[in-house]
């Protein structure tokens, strides 16, 4: 196989030169000059079309290219927005208030620590991104993400997933009573137990988990109207 894929580069590298190396056709061997021989040779079939040249004159649009935004970690009015952050370790969102949400927008290979209480939480469009949060009021919402871990240290009343595959959620003895809503996730759920060890728990689609105090009870998720 090697040899004649060498064979093959060679021939291909030899440029105009492999031109020469073809039989002149006398014109008495030629169909189009010699009837005889055309009527011999029987019905042509048509090949492909060849492709047309472009117009040199016109040239076409090209595509713009897709830009990544600035890196920005500021508080905008009441919105606090982590985007384009990329293999950063440890930033810490502090001193935080209740009317204040968080929105993490393309962020790769990065963690991040939002301390004390926030209204909510948005993850969109991240890839492995580690995110530890404390206590949130309203929903966390995590969509189109790829491989990421998200460890809830407080209260939290709902962790919604949807779009995101390869997700782990950790809670720990003071989150036990969130609720995750799941859609078509790729996603495990791990719960502490006594001796400090884990269980891990995988999630199905279309589905509610909650945390019983013993088990991970699951129903199917309702849809409305």
């Amino acid at each position: 196989m090697t040899a004649s894929r060498s064979a093959l580069f060679a021939q291909i590298n030899q440029g105009e030169a492999i031109t020469h190396a073809l039989k002149h056709v006398p014109d008495d061997m030629k169909t189009h000059k010699n009837p005889a021989l055309k009527a011999q040779s029987g019905p042509v079939r048509s090949g492909p079309k060849p492709f047309s040249a472009p117009n040199p004159g016109v040239n076409p649009s090209p595509k713009p290219a897709t830009k990544k935004g600035p890196a920005l970690l500021e508080l905008e009015g009441t919105k606090c927005r982590v985007e384009n952050q990329e293999n950063v370790s440890n930033p810490v969102i502090d001193d935080t208030e209740l009317k204040q949400v968080a929105y993490i927008h393309k962020c790769v290979n990065t963690t991040l620590h939002i301390k004390d209480r926030m209204n909510s939480i948005t993850v969109d469009n991240c890839k492995k991104l580690g995110l530890v949060f404390d206590d949130v009021v309203g929903i966390v919402e995590i969509i189109n993400s790829k491989m990421s871990k998200f460890r809830l240290m407080g209260k939290g009343p709902t962790i919604s997933i949807n779009k995101t595959d390869g997700c782990h959620v950790y809670l720990s003895k003071n989150s036990l009573g969130c609720e995750i809503v799941s859609a078509k996730p790729e996603m495990d759920v791990l719960i502490p137990i006594e001796g400090g060890d884990i269980n891990e728990f995988p999630i199905p689609e279309q589905f509610n988990t909650l945390w019983n105090g013993k088990k991970l009870v699951t129903t199917v998720t309702e849809i409305a109207g």
